[in-house]
């Protein structure tokens, strides 16, 4: 899945806001030859999942994707090729600490860039290969973040923790309740914890993981906690990657938007389509000009959806379904995943007949097989309507 928009009215009160996203790890555990943030889910990288989910929120100013230096030519063909913006590559580190801190970095030295990015006030720390990351946790950790220093998502922790003995025996499990799991993202003022990282031991930086106990230690920030989703996981193994994959097709299928222009008898085609299908899947109806920058549709677009039905006056079918690709061409959504278009063409004048003329059919199907190619996939319905 790539999240949805998420709570788009809790938007921090702060700016800027960047987020650094360590993506240097080898992939040991998920096995094979291509690091786990590289392999593909539904023939994308899942480093790109992440780096969409935060690009697409307008108050995150920089992203700052980490990687090992093997890896940073592939990491530059995944942004030109799915149209990654306001991202920038730096070198990793051996560890994760000492790559988090390369990408803090590049907001206070020189040493991996050729000119400084304005340094925000907010940095998000966020895995690579979590992909389901919405607004509204990203939101509420920056502003906890703002409040507190430091903030991130937990979760309550599935199996009992125990700790083993030296003869491999028992000897001590902790109380479940008491305990929660530390997930991502986390977000911190950015001069607490890039002064963690100026001050932490080279022993920190080799064996530590998690960055709030560094703000703890070394500012004694102790961080605000914020209830985390259940999509917040790490891709580890094999398996999460297909899990991964059955999500996103999931969540593909859950959206729908209807879109009429403003003549009577097609918006209220629109209408009965909307009335029909909410039961089922959330549905957006939108009555627009198409010939018009209609921000609710922007809006929805921003929003990830993928799936839409375009009722039409047969007449106008064709030029209006073409304004509508270019919409979707300029929101670069098809870029992430197959974009749906189902057109309903309606004939509404006096002539009972079903027959389209084989002239206009071959010029659907033309247009058909050419926004294909745009990873838009087009199917049309004809309907008769008195």
């Amino acid at each position: 899945m790539e999240p949805s928009g998420g709570s788009r009215d809790a938007r921090p009160a702060v700016t800027p806001v960047a987020a650094v996203l360590p993506a240097g790890g080898s992939g040991e555990r998920l096995g094979g030859a291509t690091p786990k943030q590289f392999c593909a889910v539904q023939g994308r990288p899942l480093v790109s999942y992440a780096v969409r989910a935060m690009e697409r929120i307008s108050w995150i100013s920089d992203i700052i994707v980490v990687v090992s230096p093997e890896n940073i030519e592939t990491m530059k063909s995944i942004i030109e090729k799915y149209g990654h913006k306001r991202v920038m590559i730096v070198k990793g580190g051996i560890t994760r600490h000492r790559s988090i801190f390369n990408g803090l970095k590049v907001f206070a030295e020189n040493e991996f860039s050729n000119h400084l990015l304005q340094k925000p006030e907010v940095v998000i720390i966020h895995d690579a290969v979590r992909p389901f990351v919405e607004e509204d946790i990203l939101s509420k950790v920056v502003m906890a973040a703002k409040e507190h220093g430091a903030a991130g998502a937990i979760r309550p922790l599935v199996s009992t923790v125990i700790a083993s003995a030296a003869d491999g025996c028992l000897d001590h499990s902790l109380e479940r309740a008491r305990y929660r799991a530390s997930e991502m993202p986390q977000a911190f003022l950015f001069d607490t914890i890039y002064e963690a990282y100026q001050q932490c031991t080279d022993y920190d930086l080799d064996y530590g993981t998690e960055c709030l106990h560094l703000a703890l230690k070394y500012c004694n920030t102790s961080a605000k906690l914020v209830e985390g989703t259940a999509d917040l996981w790490k891709v580890t193994y094999k398996r999460d990657l297909y899990a991964a994959e059955s999500i996103i097709k999931d969540n593909l299928s859950q959206q729908v938007c209807v879109i009429t222009n403003v003549k009577e008898a097609v918006a209220q085609v629109g209408f009965l389509l909307h009335e029909s299908l909410k039961s089922q899947i959330k549905v957006e109806a939108v009555s627009i000009s198409l010939s018009k920058n209609d921000s609710h549709l922007q809006n929805i677009f921003s929003g990830q959806c993928y799936n839409f039905i375009c009722v039409n006056d047969r007449k106008y079918a064709i030029q209006e379904t073409q304004q509508l690709v270019d919409m979707l061409e300029k929101s670069s959504i098809p870029l992430l995943y197959p974009v749906v278009l189902i057109l309903v063409h309606l004939d509404i004048s006096e002539n009972i007949s079903f027959s389209i003329g084989m002239e206009e059919l071959t010029r659907i199907k033309k247009f058909a097989r050419e926004v294909k190619k745009k990873n838009i996939l087009v199917y049309g319905l004809l309907i008769q309507y008195k």
